[in-house]
């Protein structure tokens, strides 16, 4: 089932980062589907997070889209290469928002298998965001799409995961964020192999 958007306005950033974890990922472009299980995520927590793009609340051409209600995507550039897939939750001025970080492929391999030019087998095809973008097709185009859309929207399928298997972690690469990257923020499924370093075997 589709998620409603009255799942994404739950203010809770933390509560839907570890929540997503077993939630199906879905793209639509050109008729080809894919869908990956979301095996790991990064929470940001809005103007407080130093890690935010939104803190300060900083409210930029780009930033902008955080501050609608939840429900919606942001994508931006990474090293002006990787394109990163953030849900946006909560509600209106309240940017927070979700980094979907790993995916285990579920739909749509032999397509993903092209679009990264590598076996669905190889944990990297869809291991780290800017791998997750390309694995479903993901690009800045994406940027500010509805969720409950046909072109990108995640459901749950009922795939659940016990808390003992739910690793809660700093977050990656926010050296900039000072105390705030010391967080325990990131969440991942123990064990799954499509889940990126570091950290993979906690």
């Amino acid at each position: 089932m589709k998620l409603q958007y009255s799942y994404y306005r739950n203010q809770d950033v933390l509560f839907l980062a570890k929540d997503l974890l077993g939630k199906v990922l879905f793209t639509q472009i050109e008729g080809e589907i894919t869908a990956g299980v979301i095996v790991e995520t990064e929470a940001y927590f809005g103007i407080m997070d130093k890690a935010s793009h939104a803190y300060g609340n900083r409210r930029t051409n780009r930033t902008e889209i955080m501050y609608s209600d939840g429900g919606v995507s942001y994508v931006y550039l990474c090293y002006g290469i990787h394109s990163m897939f953030n849900i946006v939750t909560s509600v209106k001025d309240d940017p927070h928002a979700i980094l979907i970080r790993a995916v285990e492929p579920l739909i749509g391999s032999e397509i993903m298998e092209r679009r990264r030019n590598m076996s669905v087998t190889k944990p990297a095809i869809s291991s780290g965001p800017g791998s997750v973008a390309k694995a479903l097709g993901i690009n800045l185009s994406f940027n500010k799409k509805d969720l409950g859309g046909e072109e990108i929207w995640i459901e749950d399928q009922n795939i659940k995961y016990n808390e003992d298997v739910i690793a809660a972690v700093p977050r990656v690469g926010i050296a900039y964020a000072e105390e705030h990257a010391l967080l325990p923020w990131r969440f991942f499924v123990k064990g799954n192999k499509y889940v990126s370093k570091p950290n993979k075997n906690c």
